[in-house]
């Protein structure tokens, strides 16, 4: 499919009647395991790829290594893919522009963008708007629907009394949809019944970061939600299979943490070119 084909599939994968269910990966073999498995589209983890590189989460990897790991899984699968971009590496809408413009040159076509900083506040809602405004304009003028996932951390980092998180969430949410936002992100946020009045407040598509304490995705879809993704916890439930297999070879010589193992063949085959 040629990207815009890719971006108007994903972006009509946000509109039901299921869940858009989203286990996020890091490398080739893990974007070629989960198409494989069925799913219908791809999102990278940040913090995972940034892990893997030996960097910590928070861009400290910067966007061309970002990218370059994006372009690889792009090429390697045939679904849609979107990319965690933590806040665009970027300060100014300028910036975000050329972000936008390297996302599609990886052959992704959608994007999370957070307004999260570091230090456990959030920048202004309009410096975040604008840079949704540019990643809409880039797309455009590139012939290519950009699917925006605009990520609020109200929740993720705990911003503000506890009362007040539910309506700055929806505020929010609502600017960056009108900016042209195709979906919110609201990680953090597992209440069931919170979670369906954002959904009703909101008025676009939203995405929850589900894990353990989150609904399951049943009653996920029953409230509404669009889009379930599971950021860099499959990346740290393989770095914590890893630690449990060094753990028995040292302490007991056993190798049971290896049971369920892909084949050496089957390992080699993803990394086949398709026909």
């Amino acid at each position: 499919m040629s990207l815009r084909a890719k971006a108007e599939v994903l972006r009509k994968l946000h509109q039901g009647p299921r869940a858009l269910l989203l286990p996020n990966v890091w490398d080739v073999a893990g974007a070629r395991i989960v198409e494989e498995a069925g799913f219908p589209a791809l999102a990278t983890s940040s913090a995972a790829i940034a892990n893997s590189l030996g960097y910590p989460d928070g861009q400290r990897i910067g966007r061309t290594a970002m990218l370059e790991v994006v372009e690889r899984i792009a090429a390697a699968v045939q679904v849609p893919v979107t990319a965690d971009l933590e806040a665009g590496y970027a300060q100014t809408p300028q910036q975000m522009t050329e972000t936008a413009v390297e996302l599609l040159e990886s052959g992704a076509v959608g994007l999370n963008l957070e307004d999260g900083l570091e230090e456990k506040s959030l920048v202004p809602a309009e410096e975040h708007v604008a840079k949704i405004h540019a990643v809409r304009q880039a797309g455009e003028a590139a012939g290519v629907p950009i699917v925006i996932n605009a990520r609020t951390d109200v929740y993720l980092a705990e911003v503000g009394p506890p009362e007040s998180r539910f309506g700055e969430s929806v505020r929010r949410g609502r600017l960056y949809r009108e900016a042209g936002a195709d979906c919110f992100f609201v990680p953090g946020l597992r209440d069931a019944a919170t979670i369906g009045r954002l959904v009703k407040e909101v008025g676009c598509p939203v995405n929850i970061l589900a894990g353990p304490g989150c609904p399951p995705i049943a009653e996920l879809e029953k409230l509404g939600v669009a889009r379930v993704s599971l950021g860099s916890s499959p990346h740290r439930a393989t770095l914590g299979l890893l630690r449990r297999l060094a753990v028995e070879i040292r302490e007991h010589g056993t190798y049971s943490a290896l049971e369920g193992l892909v084949s050496y063949a089957e390992a080699n085959a993803l990394f086949r070119p398709r026909k």
